[in-house]
């Protein structure tokens, strides 16, 4: 599943392409992907310009004149495909459907604008979709209201980041990190990257991490996120950005799928064991039990 960086960077891709367009149709193949009523869709989505997209967490959320949003999740295989005369830009699982000729049978939701640009939700796996909601009820729907803080909001500082662990005191801090609603977005690449340039153990005990090293976490993590945001997210093997082309985070990270090479600090030998149900790469020397 792609992480925070991800779809920011897909919003950045898909904000220089799509606004301003008005939506002529929306056609779906698969109601579980585009739960939607044709009612709200011929009312609210036929007919209606995009004003702006946005993103919580790893929710895209387009918004239209017509005061109603499209939230779009990729889940596992997601891709979102946008293709014009002379320009293709896609985003999402990099199966052959980011170059075929679209619609293809991966594809979920085709949505057309006025000028004959076409968006594309190709989803082999049918875990991702597309939802018309009210823009006032958005943050009103469960998942909203139980998603943690955005880690790179300017607002949120590293007293605060601390606070949200309070609770947490026998879970291990791998995974009270990858739980969603203690903060948005984190996955496990940046979960043991962040961990590591901490030189925090994935599995001590949420109550063991001291006040310092919350602070030095609450640096990391945001460091990282915006390295991949500026590198244009990781190249893992589920994910390329908003031009079709993979991230290079990936060259730069320090620990994640780096089992058996040197650590950049210590030169002892990274490893890769289980935490939090996740695969996990840590330093054996610098981040201690």
């Amino acid at each position: 599943m792609p992480e925070l960086p991800e779809v920011e960077t897909v919003r950045r891709g898909l904000a220089k392409l799509i606004i301003g367009k008005t939506v002529q149709n929306a056609a779906t193949d698969n109601p579980k992907s585009f739960p939607n009523a044709q009612t709200d869709v011929d009312l609210y989505l036929r007919g209606a310009a995009v004003t702006s997209i946005h993103r919580r967490a790893k929710v895209l959320l387009i918004e239209l004149s017509s005061g109603y949003t499209l939230m779009v999740h990729l889940k596992m295989t997601g891709q979102l495909v946008f293709v014009a005369s002379g320009v293709r830009f896609g985003a999402g699982h990099p199966n052959d459907s980011l170059v075929n000729v679209l619609p293809d049978k991966s594809t979920r939701v085709t949505i057309t604008f006025n000028d004959g640009s076409v968006l594309y939700f190709n989803d082999q796996r049918k875990f991702g979709w597309v939802r018309l909601l009210p823009t006032l009820e958005v943050l009103e729907i469960d998942f909203m209201k139980k998603v943690g803080p955005e880690p790179l909001a300017a607002d949120f500082t590293a007293r605060e980041f601390a606070a949200r662990f309070t609770r947490r005191a026998k879970t291990s801090i791998k995974a009270a990190i990858l739980d969603q609603t203690v903060v948005a977005g984190v996955g496990n690449i940046y979960a043991d990257e962040s961990l590591w340039g901490a030189r925090i153990h994935p599995s001590r005990l949420v109550g063991s991490i001291t006040g310092a090293e919350f602070e030095l976490l609450y640096s990391e993590l945001r460091d990282v996120m915006n390295l991949s945001i500026e590198k244009g997210g990781s190249s893992n093997q589920n994910y390329v950005n908003a031009e079709g082309k993979r991230g290079s985070y990936m060259d730069f990270a320090r620990v994640f799928r780096r089992e058996g090479q040197d650590c950049h600090r210590c030169h002892a030998l990274i490893e890769k064991s289980r935490v939090a149900g996740r695969g996990t790469h840590t330093c054996p020397m610098c981040q201690v039990v």
